[in-house]
């Protein structure tokens, strides 16, 4: 698929595009040449110039992440940990295109990290796309610090289940059997425990 045609890739250039929008002319020139670039050095040089715009360091990211490119690596962990959802939307989708073998690592980091709990849900949803060796534990480990009947973090704890489901490991089997009684996550294991009985 070309990069225009990229669904997320365009999802993502017309928000940078609203993003920039009040901005003066020689940040809406400058993303509209990087927009149209395919020259993956200056996407690189714009991830380690210092005083980038956070709009030119997510696009040099993304599209270094598409195209397999390690430098995106730093940048796009950065980025799946951002205050804003749609930026770790979009490091998500390159992360999982990237093909680094130290993602899966990474997601399970941040996904862990219980300072940063707000921000786990797209760590946890990539774990799930990645099917890597450490999605299965780390889903299991995050659903279990969710299981308390007033945390606040409970879509998390859904998340991973919705993840595990789609995983269907047997290891799985106990963690998904404990959050039955969970107010809010209780109807979530049933399919996902269907499909390891199947």
């Amino acid at each position: 698929m070309e990069i225009a045609q990229d669904p997320e890739f365009c999802s993502m250039i017309d928000r940078l595009r609203d993003e920039i929008h009040e901005g003066g002319e020689a940040d809406r020139k400058a993303f509209e040449e990087l927009v149209a670039s395919d020259d993956h050095e200056e996407f690189a040089r714009v991830l380690t110039a210092p005083g980038q715009p956070l709009w030119a360091r997510e696009l040099a990211a993304f599209r270094l992440g598409l195209a397999g490119d390690p430098r995106a690596f730093e940048a796009l962990v950065l980025l799946l940990n951002h205050r804003e959802p749609e930026r770790c939307v979009s490091a998500a989708y390159a992360l999982a295109r990237l093909g680094d073998p130290r993602t899966a690592r990474a997601a399970a980091a941040l996904a862990t990290n219980e300072l940063r709990v707000a921000y786990a849900l797209f760590p946890v949803r990539l774990l799930t796309d990645l099917r890597a060796p450490e999605s299965v534990p780390t889903l299991v480990a995050v659903l279990e610090r969710r299981l308390a009947s007033d945390d606040p973090h409970w879509r998390v704890g859904l998340a991973c289940v919705e993840g595990l489901g789609a995983l269907a490991d047997r290891r799985s089997w106990a963690a998904l059997l404990a959050p039955l009684p969970h107010p809010r996550l209780g109807g979530g294991p049933w399919p996902a425990l269907a499909r390891l009985v199947d």
